[in-house]
């Protein structure tokens, strides 16, 4: 590290929980499967910010493997379901391990469910000394129980690590007040409470998993991954995507200037 490269104690956030949907792995071409060119530039997103100092802990989706299956969903019972999609998670959650150890970071993956060939257990306090030691853990499974999400598992293990704030990288550029896939005219959130996104129903992440940050006033970040560099921005404190949080002194949202 040059004299130049910020220090650790440059960073806003330290230890952040990163939230990534494995439906941004498909790139812009495939409806299920691992886009590799998408998985390389995660991983050198993710190397930049270990650069930095930063302690990375990830929590991925299973949707790209999830959609191939999609058309024998019709009938399977809902906890049979979820069990396939928590084994879908450590699909890419191998994947993901591998194009970070292309890149020379240090990895440990940690399964909520026993396969021990593939994955350690999760135990807490073994993934946090992994993160002080300077890996990259990965937790897949979800929460090892169905009827829970990713985005729930992510806020949990957020909490359990004692993150400084949970990161969801997705395609766009933070939270909107319409989908601005669909809407043109859609304006940006640059700063949001947690009862707003709540009460409009914007869908940054589902109820049980906004309760439990809204329990902790643990902040949320949403912002778009694929955009070069802007995971080492957020975490030195650039205003990058949308902040949620949970300061009831100041409710008033902010917009991107027109």
């Amino acid at each position: 590290m040059s004299a130049s490269d910020p220090s650790p104690h440059d960073l806003q956030y330290q230890r952040v929980l990163l939230k990534l949907s494995g439906e941004a792995l498909l790139g812009g071409e495939r409806q299920f499967g691992i886009d590799e060119t998408v998985l390389r530039a995660y991983a050198q997103e993710v190397r930049r910010a270990m650069e930095r100092g930063a302690e990375v802990a990830i929590v991925i989706g299973g949707g790209n493997i999830f959609r191939g299956v999609e058309n024998a969903m019709e009938g399977m019972t809902r906890a049979h379901a979820d069990y396939m999609g928590m084994l879908a998670t450590m699909i890419n959650g191998m994947a993901l391990q591998d194009a970070l150890e292309q890149v020379d970071l240090q990895t440990r993956l940690q399964s909520s469910i026993k396969m021990e060939e593939i994955a350690e257990p999760f135990i807490r306090r073994r993934a946090i000394r992994h993160l002080e030691k300077g890996r990259v853990v990965i937790f897949g499974a979800g929460t090892g129980n169905p009827y829970f999400t990713t985005d729930t598992a992510a806020a949990l293990r957020g909490l359990e690590i004692g993150a400084d704030v949970i990161l969801k990288g997705t395609r766009v550029d933070g939270v909107f007040t319409a989908d601005p896939e669909e809407d043109d005219s859609a304006e940006r959130f640059l700063r949001i409470h947690g009862q707003e996104v709540i009460q409009r129903d914007l869908r940054v992440m589902d109820m049980t998993a906004l309760t439990l940050c809204q329990e902790s006033k643990m902040p949320i970040i949403v912002f778009n991954m694929g955009a070069e560099g802007n995971l080492s921005r957020l975490l030195t404190g650039e205003t990058v995507g949308t902040r949620v949080h949970w300061d009831e002194a100041n409710q008033t949202a902010e917009r991107v200037p027109a």
